[in-house]
């Protein structure tokens, strides 16, 4: 079956080596993968840059959040890697100093609205002003847009808010949190499956433990790659 790019596989394994043999083993099934941040100190960009060259697409998620000029900094290093997306937190500041940093390469911009394993309880721990996490989501993912940033990263159960927001007009929409049917949804609490998110909005899905957990991970890919081939 020919890789469908709307599925992004999230490598969130101990370490470089292990993310290799994960896409060795899918192969041709998927074309695209996230390296978090996790993975950062285990060879992460190392991996990156193999990816890179053997043709895979790349979504680097560090989730970047510092004064401006660290972010611009941060940034033009990385622009330095065939990146296509990386992720940033979607305060209007770290955004405009990441448009910044990428300079006139193609890697898009990616802002973070709230976290999919955070819900509203979470949100009182921090301080974050009260609302439904809906509209909070909806009112940064306006803010990081208008801002310039290329897409934004939301729950599924966001997606289709944010679709219909005037400044998400050809901007990408990239959800995690999204679970296969009768898979754990794990720490993530704003799930839905693949056919949901892609149905409310969302250009690429990120999955990640439903996949590597698999006891067949190939065959985890082409179930999902089915339900996303019947939309």
């Amino acid at each position: 079956m020919q890789a469908d790019d709307r599925l992004i596989v999230a490598l969130d394994v101990p370490n470089a080596l292990e993310g290799l043999r994960l896409v060795e083993k899918l192969g041709d099934e998927v074309s695209f993968y996230k390296i978090g941040l996790g993975m950062l100190t285990s060879g992460g960009l190392a991996l990156a840059n193999e990816l890179t060259e053997i043709g895979k697409r790349v979504f680097l998620d560090m989730k970047l959040f510092d004064i401006g000029q660290t972010v611009e900094n941060a940034v033009a290093g990385l622009a330095q890697f065939d990146l296509d997306f990386l992720t940033v937190h979607g305060d209007p500041h770290v955004v405009r100093a990441a448009i910044a940093g990428r300079g006139d390469t193609n890697m898009k911009i990616l802002a973070v609205t709230i976290l999919t394993s955070l819900d509203r309880n979470d949100l009182d721990m921090s301080m974050i002003r009260d609302g439904e996490i809906q509209d909070i989501v909806l009112e940064r993912a306006r803010l990081a847009l208008l801002a310039g940033a290329d897409g934004v990263i939301s729950s599924p159960q966001e997606a289709a808010m944010i679709r219909a927001l005037p400044e998400a007009a050809g901007k990408l929409i990239v959800t995690p949190g999204v679970r296969p049917t009768g898979t754990n949804a794990h720490d993530q609490k704003r799930v839905a499956s693949p056919a949901v998110a892609i149905n409310n909005g969302a250009d690429h899905i990120v999955i990640g433990r439903p996949i590597y957990q698999a006891q067949d991970p190939l065959s985890a890919v082409r179930l999902i790659k089915a339900e996303l081939a019947a939309i």
